[in-house]
């Protein structure tokens, strides 16, 4: 064996499969690790074991018919998406939205968000050898499933919003509800700050584990908790405010290292801030109107469609086959609890979209995993996957 192959078998000593079935991948993932002894010399992300050709299926359906289609996206924050996507449908047709709508959207979508964050706290967790942290989380997540059945009549995939609205008002009791949790919320947050913040085997796993500075977050376009993690300040609730954001004041907490720790710490105080944006807008909401008033758009009132014929008949048309949109362009991005989640469509005037193209946070952010986990030890692949909040639902499309 010459000089030169010895190196280079010493170098790279062994190349290793993880997924697409792995526990620690968050789906179907591959990795493949070109390891020496335990460190990573490369890795290899591969994808594309949950793709499901959405976009170009979202192009066979009417604008309404997309709506529950996105809720199978990032299936675990199925709000935020419908919101993304029906504020990109009601720029391009210039539709207005009634005030009280765009408060629940802004309440629902950041109860969503604390659902998201709260599955990756408790995944990322377990990934790192803690397994209570998830079972805490799991019990508030309960809480805000329960929320969300009593406003949308499902857990998971809630479908929500409406082109112009939102599908219905919400039940008096929900309100109390809802204000209870968010009473309760932030001493439970405090219980898994107490579990992990201080705990030495979290430190050792998390602190300059997977650094990004903010100028390669930037340049792998990360976006989300992986970008403000690094110190950037960008969140597209604050830059460029859709629903009601614009209503309400909240704080972007950012990281200084741009480390796993840094990222935990970001998120939870994302947490805090989703849990005082919904204590604004239950203080803030007033009666009224929960859907446009622009015929054209909005969904008949199920009672009128029972009881009138021509409201019948208006019912069919929008549900079998929309009304005639602009002409156009329009690319709309809102902050999923992923990152930036973006809908550009094409219409060609018809009632279905002519091309949808989604920008997903977590097909971007995983293309940092490979800069974060260069020169590490294997078991610290796992902690760059739970902090970069990847969903392959997402991600593949």
């Amino acid at each position: 064996m010459s000089a030169a192959e010895t190196k280079e078998r010493v170098q790279k000593e062994i190349t290793l499969n993880m997924g697409p079935q792995h526990p620690s991948t968050h789906g179907v993932l591959r990795l493949v690790l070109d390891l020496q002894g335990e460190t990573i010399v490369s890795i290899d992300p591969q994808i594309g074991y949950l793709h499901r050709g959405i976009e170009k299926w979202m192009e066979s359906k009417t604008y309404h018919q997309v709506i529950p289609m996105t809720d199978r996206l990032d299936y675990i924050s199925c709000m935020c998406n419908n919101l993304g996507y029906v504020t990109a449908v009601e720029k391009l047709a210039e539709i207005v939205v009634p005030e009280r709508a765009q408060f629940l959207r802004t309440l629902t979508a950041e109860l969503t968000r604390i659902s998201s964050h709260l599955i990756w706290l408790g995944t990322s967790a377990v990934d790192i050898g803690a397994m209570t942290v998830l079972l805490y989380a799991a019990r508030e997540r309960e809480l805000i499933l329960d929320l969300l059945e009593m406003a949308t009549g499902a857990r998971l995939t809630v479908s929500y919003a409406r082109i112009g609205g939102v599908r219905n008002d919400v039940p008096r009791d929900f309100l109390d509800k809802c204000r209870e949790f968010t009473e309760l919320f932030p001493k439970r947050l405090e219980e898994y700050d107490t579990l992990i913040r201080e705990n030495r085997i979290w430190l050792k796993r998390t602190k300059g584990i997977g650094v990004m500075t903010a100028g390669e977050a930037i340049q792998y376009g990360l976006t989300g908790a992986s970008l403000r993690g690094s110190g950037v300040n960008y969140d597209l609730r604050k830059v460029e405010p859709y629903a009601a954001y614009d209503k309400v004041d909240f704080d972007i907490p950012l990281g200084k290292n741009g480390d796993v720790y840094d990222r935990y710490v970001v998120r939870l105080g994302e947490l805090r801030q989703s849990n005082r944006i919904i204590k604004q807008c239950l203080d803030m909401m007033q009666p009224g109107p929960v859907v446009t008033d622009d015929p054209r758009y909005a969904i008949p009132d199920k009672m009128k469609v029972m009881q009138d014929m021509q409201t019948l008949a208006h019912q069919f048309v929008l549900m079998s086959k929309w009304v005639p949109m602009p002409k156009g362009e329009v690319y709309v991005a809102t902050e999923g609890p992923k990152g930036e989640l973006g809908f550009y469509i094409v219409s060609d005037g018809s009632g279905r979209p002519y091309r949808i193209k989604i920008r997903a946070p977590s097909y971007v952010n995983l293309s940092a995993l490979s800069k974060m986990v260069t020169g590490h030890m294997m078991a610290d692949v796992v902690a760059c996957i739970g902090t970069i909040d990847i969903v392959l639902g997402e991600c593949d499309r």
